[in-house]
C-alpha cells in the first residue's frame, strides 16, 4: 500500500476506520456496496419495460406501492447477459427523492473491512467498471471492486 494513498473517497463510507458492504456478485465478481446506501436486498417480481429508456435500466417494478428503477448491473457493466430462466437479485438504493435497484446476479454477505486495506482502483480496470468503482479491497483470493453509487446512477440518457 502506498503512504501517498487519498483516503477520502473511502473515508466518506467509514465509521471508526471500518466500512460495511453489502456484497454482490455480477458474473464472477464481486463488488461491495456500502451499507449506508443500501436500503434493502429483495428478489424482484415482474419488471416493467420503460420505452425509450437507457439500455442500463432493466424498467420499473412495484415494490410495496412505490416505483423503483431496475438497472441491470451486466448492461451497465458491459457484460452478457444473465442467461434465460436465471434467477436475480435487487440491491434498493435511493438518490433524493427517487428509488433504484441494483439487478445483480446474487447477495453475498455484509463484509467489514479496515480503510487501510482499500486501494485506488488499478489502471487495468475496465474502464466502465472504473467509472462505476471507488477503489478496492484485496482479498485473500479475490478482489472486492468498491460500488460509487451515485455514478452507477449516471447511466446514459441515450436510448437503447
Amino acid at each position: 500500500m502506498s503512504s501517498n494513498v487519498d483516503y477520502s473517497i473511502i473515508n466518506q463510507y467509514a465509521v471508526d476506520g471500518i466500512c460495511e458492504y453489502v456484497t454482490v456478485r455480477v458474473m464472477d465478481q464481486l463488488f461491495g456496496i456500502p451499507i449506508r446506501q443500501v436500503r434493502e436486498v429483495f428478489t424482484p417480481d415482474s419488471i416493467t419495460d420503460v420505452p425509450l429508456s437507457a439500455s442500463e435500466i432493466a424498467g420499473v417494478l412495484n415494490l410495496r406501492g412505490m416505483i423503483v428503477t431496475a438497472i441491470d448491473m451486466r448492461v451497465r457493466l458491459k457484460l452478457p447477459p444473465l442467461p434465460v430462466g436465471a434467477n436475480c437479485m435487487a440491491v434498493g438504493i435511493d438518490d433524493g427523492q427517487e428509488s433504484y435497484c441494483l439487478l445483480v446476479d446474487s447477495v453475498d454477505e455484509v463484509m467489514r473491512l479496515p480503510v487501510d486495506s482499500w486501494e485506488q482502483a488499478p489502471i487495468t480496470l475496465d474502464d466502465s467498471w472504473a467509472e462505476i468503482s471507488a477503489g478496492v479491497h484485496r482479498l485473500d483470493r479475490s478482489l472486492l471492486v468498491v460500488v460509487q453509487v451515485k455514478n452507477v446512477l449516471n447511466f446514459s440518457k441515450n436510448a437503447a
